[in-house]
């Protein structure tokens, strides 16, 4: 049976700027180093600075893959919800948001399920996809294939150059292989993107 596998990065730390530093460029080289063996047909990537920075760093592994921009992936907030599905200490993250530009986020979060959430025709061969994309992106992907309620992006966090693996088959449920692994990062590398804390 045909496999579409997607294998999701949140890309690199950056600055304040949103260009890709010294310690994102270091994660985005391992994550290539560990992608290295897989057969990619295609690295995407959001088009904003951060993440094509990422994607042709990891590339640099995946000789011949071709590299492109795919502007469903770009940063955004896929889904604002309504106040009473919405934990309250989030309810301040939401302030400001209108009913347009809810519609706008809706409206491209629809467009990345609709090219990346589905699996392959009856058939197909399996493909091999890297995205290089933003933490809310990949978490509407998760929530998409655990067809979890639409609220549950929130808190599905990954940190910068974790790996998150989908596979997506014909006719069955869409399978989570890893969520958030660093395991290709050193532990100075780790959990960059993410407040800081002690870390297991």
């Amino acid at each position: 049976m045909a496999t579409r596998h997607l294998y999701l990065a949140r890309h690199g730390a950056a600055d304040a700027f949103g260009e890709l530093t010294a310690t994102g460029r270091r994660q985005a080289g391992l994550l290539g180093e560990r992608l290295a063996h897989v057969p990619a047909d295609a690295v995407w990537h959001s088009p904003l600075p951060r993440a094509a920075a990422s994607a042709h760093e990891l590339a640099r592994h995946l000789p011949g893959v071709p590299v492109a921009a795919a502007d469903e992936l770009v940063d955004h907030v896929p889904h604002v919800p309504a106040p009473a599905q919405t934990p309250p200490p989030w309810r301040g993250f939401f302030d400001g948001y209108d009913e347009a530009e809810a519609r706008a986020g809706r409206a491209l979060a629809d467009a990345l399920t609709a090219r990346f959430g589905s699996g392959p025709g009856p058939g197909g061969p399996d493909t091999h996809e890297v995205l290089v994309t933003h933490a809310y992106q990949i978490a509407w992907l998760v929530r998409h294939a655990l067809d979890a309620p639409e609220a549950r992006w929130l808190g599905l966090d990954s940190a910068n150059a974790a790996l998150t693996v989908l596979e997506l088959r014909p006719g069955l449920p869409p399978t989570l292989v890893m969520f958030n692994d660093m395991s290709h990062l050193p532990a100075d590398l780790r959990w960059t993107g993410f407040p800081a804390t002690s870390r297991p």
